[in-house]
């Protein structure tokens, strides 16, 4: 059997036949592919775990979404966690119709929220214009939350990370019979995929499976081991089992989940760590010296990573989302704005710094304006430069997409630049992220992302000049026109040049 796409929706893979449906213009979508075993049972907290073969079965229909990984979310337009769900470790593909065609560059999209919740069928990361676009695409499920996050004694920390990578393994091995070329993979994630593609960099179970990356929104929060047993102590006294393997492997999935959500929603008056208090993110890549051995700041910086071209992005105003959402409270007084920049492990001179740079601004404003640099915006911007300077080739962007609205200004937070990248700016769920309904200049703003993304995925060149150690351009995205500017010109960077960054949040002081 053929097996190319766009001469057959059934495609053979290594854990047998699949069969996917096609979709307009050409691309077929397959869908909730599995690519390790369910992650339960005795194969709970474990290392994904090889998925059996089916190839004397008839074939599996991929033409809906896998399960998602337990979580309480239930985001617009995509499925929900229920008890009982465990198929969750899944990977889609939307191929483009190239009959004849040499193999494709392929793009493996890792999807965001907090470590803690979504999935890949959220509909503004369907993959479908990307593939239009000439690029294999692949996005997967992995596992979130304490399932996929939470540190439990005796078994591997980063069980997300994990799966990521038995996903990408699975791409190496089966993209091809999807028309993409299994050596130019490019790895994309944004905010928590983000940050898990930053990992993967310095991973050594990742090597040679990625040859570019992109990352939007990186955040910049990573812990300890002793800070990760804290996180999972406090939750287990919520669920009421002991903090030990037996103890955690005998609540179930949903009673982690009901613990989490308690712990995170209590952050603000009763943090496990000090920056909870101003970032609610319980669950953080854990640096445990073997799955994750360092900062990814520290491993791009020593060049873990310099064979892999890098794309990075963010916004310009990362936490009015985060405020708008509910996560993030308006401060009271500027003692308040003060305390969280300490709480987050950074100069209290970092407020009066940012007081200083924006005189007219409100409070909120500039508490936002520090807040999105700290916990998004600086590190993403550094993950570009150290890696110039380690040798490796990286493109720096800002997205800076405003425009008028009847409830005010659209402003470039956090996610809103997502549905532009992927090309989904009429996605149901996108409205919101975007601010309404898309006009025509946004239309033309996303065909130039889209474009930028299938460029670097093919040829490594986004479409500007790379940065490099002595210069720093940036691309910005915006309307109705982009520009290319010198990073020198954003005096925000100037106020944190001597501030460190990438230190894992230590273990809280008994």
């Amino acid at each position: 059997m053929d097996t190319r796409a766009g001469t057959s929706t059934e495609f053979r893979t290594t854990t047998g036949r699949v069969t996917g449906r096609r979709l307009p213009d050409g691309v077929i979508a397959v869908l909730g592919v599995p690519y390790a075993a369910p992650p339960f049972g005795p194969y709970r907290f474990r290392e994904p775990q090889p998925v059996s073969g089916r190839d004397d079965m008839a074939p599996r229909d991929g033409t809906s979404f896998g399960p998602v990984a337990p979580q309480s979310a239930e985001l617009p337009g995509a499925p929900v966690w229920r008890p009982g769900d465990e198929d969750v470790l899944t990977v889609n593909v939307w191929a483009p119709r190239q009959p004849d065609a040499a193999a494709l560059p392929v793009l493996f999209f890792i999807h965001g929220g907090a470590y803690t919740f979504g999935s890949s069928a959220q509909p503004h990361l369907d993959g479908a214009a990307l593939a239009r676009s000439g690029t294999v695409v692949v996005s997967c499920n992995y596992r979130v939350g304490f399932e996929g996050f939470g540190h439990v004694p005796g078994f591997p920390d980063n069980r997300g990370l994990l799966d990521q990578i038995a996903a990408l393994r699975w791409v190496r091995e089966n993209i091809s019979a999807f028309g993409g070329d299994p050596e130019r993979v490019t790895v994309a994630g944004h905010s928590a995929g983000a940050g898990s593609v930053a990992c993967l960099l310095g991973m050594d179970r990742a090597r040679g499976l990625m040859r570019r990356a992109v990352a939007h929104s990186v955040p910049g929060t990573f812990y300890s081991v002793g800070a990760a047993a804290a996180v999972s102590a406090r939750i287990a006294a919520v669920a009421g089992v002991g903090a030990t393997a037996d103890g955690l492997l005998s609540a179930s999935p949903a009673q982690l989940v009901t613990a989490s959500d308690a712990v995170a929603a209590r952050s603000a008056v009763d943090p496990v760590l000090p920056h909870h208090a101003v970032d609610p993110v319980v669950f953080q890549p854990v640096v445990d010296g073997d799955v994750l051995p360092a900062d990814p700041l520290a491993a791009v910086e020593s060049g873990a990573a310099r064979d892999v071209d890098l794309l990075v992005c963010h916004t310009l105003e990362e936490q009015w989302f985060m405020h708008a959402t509910g996560s993030v409270r308006a401060p009271r007084s500027e003692d308040e704005v003060a305390d969280a920049v300490e709480a987050l492990r950074l100069p209290r001179h970092l407020a009066a710094r940012y007081g200083e740079s924006m005189p007219d601004a409100s409070l909120l404003d500039r508490f936002l304006a520090l807040l999105g640099d700290a916990c998004f915006g600086e590190y993403t911007s550094r993950l570009a430069e150290v890696h110039a300077r380690a040798g490796g080739r990286a493109f720096l962007s800002r997205f800076a997409r405003r425009r008028p609205s009847p409830d005010g200004e659209v402003r470039p937070w956090h996610t809103a630049d997502v549905p532009f990248a992927l090309g989904t700016l009429d996605a149901p769920d996108a409205r919101f992220l975007i601010g309404g309904a898309p006009d025509e200049q946004d239309r033309a703003l996303s065909r130039r992302m889209v474009r930028a993304w299938a460029d670097f995925a093919d040829r490594g060149d986004p479409g500007w000049s790379p940065v490099t150690p002595d210069t720093v351009p940036v691309r910005m995205w915006a309307v109705p026109d982009d520009g290319l500017a010198d990073d020198a010109s954003f005096p925000v960077r100037r106020l944190w040049r001597d501030v460190e960054l990438g230190t894992p949040e230590p273990s809280p002081h008994p």
